[in-house]
């Protein structure tokens, strides 16, 4: 089938040529969407997502702006940043706490590692409480200062002058070891 004529039945909402499509396109399509997405099931249902937005929004389909797959490609790719951006994503990709990371290795291991044991309290020990939670969601976590000053209602250049404060402490430990 033509592009011209792929085109026409997409528009004219025809079943066959919507089973073509598919036919013809959703490995290469797919393709687009696992290479920004390693999860095969969110990937299979951004997938999903974006050829329903192809055929409903075929309309929009602009032939002077280029060829049907480009469309189409960038279609799926936006949604598979769209995923990663969104806070379903963000939140299930944010890395373990200190405490997980360490005690995982102890069970992993059969070794008796500790948080003490790997000088990471002694260096945090002359942090106020605000940064300390700072530092451990930063970095223990994986948040970002955004994130932080979005989900807890703290300003964000707050945010960033606790991190430099518990940076210049945490410095300071370091030297002095």
């Amino acid at each position: 089938m033509q592009e011209d004529e792929l085109i026409a039945g997409l528009r004219g909402k025809d079943r066959k040529t919507t089973e073509y499509l598919y036919e013809k396109y959703s490995r290469a399509l797919f393709g687009v969407i696992s290479r920004i997405i390693y999860d095969h099931d969110i990937a299979e249902e951004v997938f999903h997502d974006a050829f329903l937005k192809i055929i409903h929004k075929i309309d929009f389909y602009d032939e002077s702006k280029g060829r049907l797959y480009t469309w189409m490609s960038n279609i799926c790719r936006n949604a598979a940043i769209d995923k990663l951006r969104s806070k379903e994503i963000s939140q299930s990709t944010k890395t373990n706490t200190i405490d997980d990371f360490v005690y995982g290795l102890e069970s992993n291991s059969g070794t008796m590692e500790k948080i003490e044991a790997i000088g990471v309290k002694e260096l945090m020990v002359d942090l106020s409480d605000d940064q300390r939670f700072i530092i451990e969601y930063i970095y223990f976590k994986g948040y970002t200062h955004s994130e932080i000053a979005e989900e807890f209602d703290i300003p964000l250049g707050t945010v960033k002058s606790r991190v430099r404060a518990a940076l210049q402490v945490l410095k300071k430990n370091l030297d002095s070891i």
